[in-house]
Order: C-alpha cells, then sequence, then structure tokens
C-alpha cells in the first residue's frame, strides 16, 4: 500500500455525506469568506511522520483552509512540531504565515467540518476512503500520530488492521505488521487542556518519542 500513487482527495463540494453537505451549504450562507470545503492535507507527501485528528473546526480550519490552523488545538499541536524540529518559520494562525512543516503532514479522519465537531461513526467510515490514499500516497512514511480514539480507531481501519488489537492509550506506541508506527496521543483540543486531562508535558512527550523512532530510523543501515 506504501508508495501506491495519490488517489483523488475530496472535490470542493463532496457529496458523499448529507449531513455535512447541509452544514457545509449553511455555512457558504453565514460565513461567505470561509474556505468551507473539505480541508486537504498540509505538508509534503514525502514526510516521514503523519499527524491525523478529528475534523476541521467550525471557525479554525473550515475557516482558513489549513488543517488545525485558527483552531485552539492548532496553538499547542504547531508550537510542539516547532520545538522538535516537524516545522519552521513562525504560525501566526493564518495559512500565510510562510510556516513550513519539515518531515511532517498534517491530515483529519473527517475532512469536512461537523456540526458541534461531532462526526458520526458513518460520515468518518465514509471519508475514510481518502485517509487510506493518503497513507498509501505517503512513499516514505513511518510514523502515523493519531490525534483521539476516533483518528485511532480510523487509521487502523484503513491500514486493515483490527481495532481490538490496539487499544487507544495516551502515549502508546504501536509496531503495526505493514512496518508502520502508530503513536497515540490525546486531542490536543481546548477541553482536553483546560481539564488538564492533556497537558503540554503529556504532549510533547509523544513527539520526543516519535522523535527519537524517526531518527532510529535514519541512522539505521
Amino acid at each position: 500500500m506504501i508508495g501506491a500513487p495519490p488517489s483523488a482527495a475530496p472535490t470542493r463540494d463532496c457529496p458523499l455525506c448529507p449531513r455535512l453537505v447541509g452544514f457545509r451549504d449553511g455555512n457558504r450562507d453565514r460565513y461567505a469568506a470561509y474556505h468551507n470545503a473539505p480541508v486537504p492535507a498540509f505538508g509534503a507527501i514525502s514526510a516521514r511522520m503523519l499527524i491525523v485528528g478529528l475534523a476541521p473546526g467550525l471557525h479554525g480550519a473550515n475557516q482558513t483552509g489549513r488543517p488545525f490552523t485558527g483552531d485552539y488545538a492548532g496553538d499547542l499541536l504547531y508550537q510542539t512540531l516547532l520545538r522538535f524540529g516537524f516545522a519552521q518559520g513562525r504560525y501566526a494562525a493564518d495559512p500565510r504565515d510562510g510556516l513550513e512543516l519539515v518531515d511532517s503532514r498534517l491530515t483529519n479522519a473527517v475532512r469536512c467540518v461537523p456540526p458541534e465537531n461531532r462526526p458520526t461513526a458513518a460520515e468518518t467510515n465514509t471519508c475514510r476512503r481518502f485517509l487510506s490514499a493518503e497513507i498509501a500516497a505517503m512513499p516514505r512514511l513511518r510514523v502515523i500520530v493519531a490525534l483521539g480514539g476516533i483518528a485511532h480507531q480510523s487509521i487502523l481501519r484503513a491500514l486493515g488492521q483490527r481495532v481490538s488489537g490496539y487499544k487507544f492509550q495516551h502515549g502508546a506506541v504501536f509496531e503495526l505488521p505493514d512496518g508502520l508506527t502508530l503513536a497515540d496521543s490525546y486531542h490536543c483540543s481546548r477541553y482536553n487542556t483546560n481539564t488538564g486531562r492533556l497537558t503540554p508535558e503529556m504532549f510533547e512527550a509523544v513527539f520526543a518519542a516519535v522523535r527519537a523512532i524517526l531518527d532510529r530510523s535514519a541512522a539505521a543501515p
């Protein structure tokens, strides 16, 4: 699967999920200046790390058209990527800020913004074809980071793995049969950080582990 040619990303007017289509059409009326379309991945297809979140935020990525950009979660995520050398430049919650990802790529399990930030199981299942294509298109992919349980499950299903064999747990690292590593983190959402379920130190520990994995991989003969 790894190294296959890229498959088509969802179109701007992707019709696959009726509830999301209706929400998108309403947002195009209410917020005409927003992106209001499936949010494409951000970062080079040659990256060795793919980060998978849940879905775009209404006034974040759905507005800006770049994953996690303008979302509260993006503040911690991009700060952490910069700290561990997975990004360079300056993050200013604007896709024109010049920020560049380094050996990393971002996407979501569901590409369109859902009402109340909660996609249904059916919507996650429907959108998984694009996650599968994303993974298949990355020839050097080594580590996938799941932000939250839904992303964790969707990644495993996209890879044809049994979800029951890999229990989601913050900080867990799984070696998958196809040579990929799956690293789990609680989602860096406002709720998780405000309640203390996820601290910056906990989040950074996940990316420190990923950095170590990638550095070992690069050093291997």
